[in-house]
């Protein structure tokens, strides 16, 4: 494949590789098929490959509203360039969990507010923005090897307060928030079991659901053992 320059090129070659039958098959896993073309991730990750890094062309492929073209610009864009206005105008067009996991994972955990970011966002009442905070504090669990545990500490309390969330979307990225500080390391673990009894003991379906979930992955020997 050429090397790929401008925005008009770059969606023209994710329509050549468009599927309906992956549509299909992305629709069973709750992903939106709105403005969708059924481009597979190993496709968007060559294609951003050999595209590279660049800002301006990120900010075009997301003006484009094309399922593809905005996780593509999350993996093409420059962290150094993002702004807090783009991370908020990013956030509020989120429409997929996909799309929201793939920005937080490949740019929005690599800005130097991703910390302040995922406390915000977490507290919003759009349920994408909101899956956002927590999405994003789970990629700077595995991503930022520099933070230290008083970061993530700090993240508890909101993860505690998001737990009776019953929206699909949101329970989900609580739960992968929570478990992904618990692996972090040793004491965050034990910090991370403490919290999720603390969410199993509140009076909530939701709650309990989330506890059990992340209980039972901290907890298992080889999770034990890894960080000890």
């Amino acid at each position: 494949m050429e090397k790929i320059m401008d925005c008009q090129e770059v969606v023209k070659k994710l329509k050549q590789k468009a599927s309906a039958k992956n549509i299909e098959g992305m629709a069973r896993f709750g992903i939106s098929s709105k403005n969708t073309l059924g481009v597979s991730m190993p496709v968007l990750r060559l294609m951003a490959k050999e595209i590279g890094k660049d800002h301006k062309l990120a900010l075009e492929l997301w003006q484009t509203e094309i399922h593809e073209a905005r996780i593509l610009a999350g993996l093409i864009d420059v962290p150094e360039l993002v702004t807090k206005k783009q991370m908020d105008i990013w956030a509020g067009g989120f429409d997929s969990w996909d799309v929201c996991d793939q920005a937080c994972m490949n740019l929005f955990d690599k800005t130097l507010f991703a910390f302040a970011k995922a406390k915000e966002y977490s507290q919003k009442e759009k349920e994408f923005v909101k899956r956002t905070g927590f999405a994003l504090m789970a990629s700077l669990a595995v991503h930022d090897k520099k933070a230290k545990d008083s970061q993530f500490v700090e993240f508890f309390p909101f993860i505690v307060k998001a737990s009776q969330d019953e929206r699909n979307f949101v329970r989900k990225a609580v739960n992968w928030a929570l478990r992904q500080i618990g692996k972090r390391n040793l004491t965050l673990n034990k910090q991370a079991i403490k919290v999720a009894k603390e969410i199993q003991a509140l009076d909530n379906k939701t709650a309990r659901w989330i506890a059990n979930d992340a209980l039972r992955e901290l907890t298992i020997q080889a999770i034990q053992k890894r960080l000890k």
